[in-house]
């Protein structure tokens, strides 16, 4: 174990992640696995990007946020998956002090962005449904420019907290990270200092995060099913909720599991248990997020297939 001395104490400088299984075979499937995921994300949020940049007729405020939601996407699973590919082709694991900062910062910054952004999405629905005349004003370029501000901002301001926390924490004796990215909660298990200040803080920050998301969520959707049932046609409803269904779908799968993660208490699930649903939030979902958009969203195929005429 590489460390410093400090002192009477030794400080650690490098954390060994024990992944996601010790298993030789696994390994090398898990590896197949994931890489075809993260190359699919990649090259799915990427062309997501470059559509919704390049046709007119995705140049709505709708698209702006997932063109942004796609970016963000890219990143929370880039802060992750490269290190967690190579690990599984190395014998020993193993990540620096200051690798483990900005892993653990990155993670915080593009999960909590991702937040955000999905409530914006969320009241950009509730904009378009609920007050249709309005929209163009209620949306305008610089109401979409400060939910962005406001979405990167609370991204930084989560992810210092979480970062001064992870710093304000010793190291000193185990170094073996049982995780197959440097999460906060088993850090703080190997912490030698006290830990109750640093553990509050970043709970704090993300569970305020989480609950403010939610509500606007929520609240938004609640006055959509309002107004959609108030509407006397029925293919009016269709095409109001039919607008909503991607958006719901990937606020389910984001929202479920980073609840079994940090609101459900810990001795209901196993660390293994832990591990597939970090997998699941980090690494699957935004490969997940432009397939459900592409696959449900008629404006974006058509704007796909007008791109595509165009170039052949």
């Amino acid at each position: 174990m590489d460390s410093l001395e400090d002192g009477n104490h030794t400080a650690v400088t490098e954390f060994i992640l024990l992944g996601l299984t010790d298993d030789p075979i696994l390994q090398v499937i898990l590896f197949m696995i994931i890489l075809c995921i993260y190359l699919v994300t990649i090259s799915g949020n990427l062309s997501t990007i470059i559509l919704i940049r390049i046709s007119s007729q995705l140049d709505h405020p709708m698209y702006i946020f997932l063109s942004h939601l796609a970016f963000v996407d890219m990143g929370y699973s880039s802060s992750v998956t490269p290190n967690m590919l190579v690990n599984f082709l190395m014998e020993r694991n193993t990540i620096s002090y200051l690798g483990c900062a900005i892993q653990l910062s990155s993670a915080f910054f593009f999960g909590t962005a991702e937040c955000f952004l999905l409530a914006a999405m969320a009241y950009d629905r509730f904009v378009a449904i609920c007050s249709p005349l309005l929209y163009s004003t209620k949306m305008s370029t610089q109401v979409c420019v400060q939910l962005l501000i406001v979405a990167y901002i609370g991204g930084f301001l989560n992810a210092s907290s979480s970062t001064f926390s992870f710093l304000s924490l010793f190291f000193c004796g185990p170094n073996q990270v049982n995780h197959f990215f440097c999460d906060f909660t088993p850090l703080l298990e190997l912490s030698c200092s006290d830990t109750s200040i640093p553990a509050v803080i970043p709970s704090f920050s993300a569970g305020s995060i989480i609950v403010v998301t939610v509500c606007v969520i929520a609240v938004s959707y609640i006055y959509i099913l309002i107004t959609i049932l108030k509407m006397r046609s029925n293919e009016g409803r269709h095409k109001a909720f039919s607008t909503c269904t991607s958006h719901l779908t990937t606020v389910t799968l984001f929202y479920g599991t980073i609840t079994f993660i940090y609101v459900m208490p810990n001795s209901s699930y196993s660390t293994d248990q832990n591990k597939v649903v970090s997998v699941f939030y980090m690494v699957v979902i935004p490969m997940l997020n432009p397939l459900i958009y592409s696959l449900r969203n008629k404006e974006i195929k058509g704007a796909l297939k007008g791109e595509l005429k165009s170039i052949f």
